[in-house]
């Protein structure tokens, strides 16, 4: 692969890459995380983390010498929580029936 090819794998594994990860584990966390005394917890730590998700992902794609791990652990974690929201809205739900006297 050329050096130049990498750099523009780099660029998009760093930026919009990092972000969309960022998102779908913060939609995906809110699944996983417990609910806490008033029963909002679940929802607010995922909203504070994700800046630090997305630098976490951010640095790791700019100084990791590896562009297959850095691919592997963001591919990995998109994969665990867009699971979690797909089961989450893929769940089939009882239809309402009417008792019918």
């Amino acid at each position: 692969m050329s050096p130049r090819s990498r750099r523009w794998i780099r660029i998009a594994l760093a930026g919009p890459g990092a972000v969309i990860v960022a998102l779908v584990m913060m939609a995906g966390m809110a699944l996983w995380l417990p609910g806490g005394a008033a029963g909002i917890d679940n929802l607010v730590l995922p909203l504070i983390l994700v800046p630090l998700i997305w630098a976490g992902l951010f640095f790791h794609a700019c100084l990791d010498r590896r562009l297959g791990r850095v691919a592997i652990i963001a591919g990995g974690l998109l994969a665990i929580h867009g699971g979690l929201i797909a089961q989450k809205f893929g769940a089939t739900q009882p239809a309402a029936t009417e008792s019918h006297r």
